[in-house]
C-alpha cells in the first residue's frame, strides 16, 4: 500500500507546484507595464481586424502585442506601433509611451528605413537586375547607416525607461526556397529579397546587443511558413497593397507572439 500512497503524495505535491508556477507566473505577467512599439510588423499590417482608433497606423487586435496582452493582463498596456514607422518617427511619435515606470517594451524597426517598401515594389514590377540593384541598395544602408539610427533610438528607449526589459523582434524571410512551384517571382529575386532580410536581421541583432537589449530571431520559427512553402503565414501581393508581404493573422500568433515570449524568456533569465 506504500507505493500507491507515495505515487497519490507526488502527484498531489505535483499539482500544487503547478499551481504555484502557474499563479507565479500570470501574477508576474499581471505585474508588467508593457509598451508595444515598432512599425507595421508590430502593428499587425496583414493581420486584419484594424482598430479604428488606431488610423493609418493600422493598429490589429491579432497584432503579437495584443494577443500577448489579451493572455497575461499586464497592469498596463500601451501599443503605440504604427504602420510605416521608422528609426526617426518611433523616436518622435511613440517613445513618449515610455515612462520610468514601464517595465516591458517590444520593437520591430529598420525595414521601413532601409526602404523595403520601395524594394518590393520593384522586384514585383521591374527586371531581375533592377531588383538586386534595389536590393543591394537597402543591403548597404542597413550596414551602414541604419547601426547608427539604432544606436540612438535604443540609447534614448533605455534613457525613458532605464528598469524596463526590451526585447526586439527581426523579420522573417519572404520566401520558402526549397519549393519546386513558386507563382511570381523569379528564384533570383526571391533569393535576393531574403538575403536582405538577412543584412537586416543581422544589423538589428548586432545594436540590440550593444544595448544590451533581447534580440529575438523569427527566422527559425516562420521557417517553412515563408510565402511558396505552401502553409503561408505571410500575405503575398494582395488587396490593399499595404497588406502584401506582412505576417497573416496566423502569422502573428503562430510566428511572431512565439518570437517575443522566447525573447521575453530570455531577458527574464538574462
Amino acid at each position: 500500500m506504500r507505493v500507491p500512497r507515495l505515487l497519490a503524495f507526488s502527484a498531489g505535491t505535483a499539482a500544487v507546484l503547478a499551481g504555484t508556477l502557474l499563479t507565479a507566473g500570470t501574477a508576474e505577467a499581471a505585474g508588467e507595464r508593457y509598451v508595444a512599439l515598432g512599425d507595421s510588423y508590430s502593428a499587425g499590417v496583414g493581420a486584419g481586424s484594424y482598430d479604428s482608433a488606431s488610423g493609418s497606423c493600422s493598429r490589429s487586435t491579432k497584432a503579437y502585442p495584443q494577443l500577448w496582452a489579451n493572455a497575461n493582463a499586464p497592469a498596463s498596456f500601451s501599443f503605440v506601433a504604427c504602420s510605416g514607422a521608422t528609426t526617426d518617427t518611433v523616436t518622435s511619435g511613440q517613445l513618449g509611451a515610455l515612462t520610468s515606470s514601464t517595465t516591458l517594451a517590444s520593437i520591430t524597426v529598420g525595414g521601413n528605413d532601409a526602404g523595403f517598401a520601395s524594394v518590393m515594389q520593384t522586384c514585383v514590377l521591374s527586371s531581375d537586375a533592377s531588383c538586386l540593384t534595389a536590393v543591394n541598395n537597402a543591403k548597404t544602408y542597413a550596414q551602414n547607416t541604419l547601426p547608427g539610427k539604432l544606436n540612438t533610438l535604443y540609447a534614448t528607449m533605455r534613457s525613458k525607461a532605464p528598469s524596463a526589459k526590451f526585447v526586439v523582434l527581426g523579420y522573417p524571410h519572404l520566401y520558402y526556397m526549397n519549393s519546386g512551384i513558386c507563382v511570381g517571382l523569379s528564384s533570383t529575386k526571391r533569393s535576393a529579397l531574403n538575403s536582405a532580410a538577412d543584412a537586416l536581421d543581422t544589423t538589428i541583432s548586432a545594436a540590440a546587443s550593444r544595448a544590451s537589449f533581447t534580440y529575438s530571431d523569427v527566422r527559425p520559427i516562420f521557417n517553412t511558413h515563408e510565402l511558396c512553402s505552401g502553409d503561408d503565414w505571410l500575405n503575398s501581393v494582395t488587396i490593399p497593397i499595404g497588406n502584401s508581404y506582412h505576417p497573416t493573422a496566423l502569422g502573428q500568433s503562430s510566428g511572431y507572439l512565439p518570437g517575443f515570449k522566447k525573447g521575453l524568456t530570455a531577458a527574464l533569465n538574462g
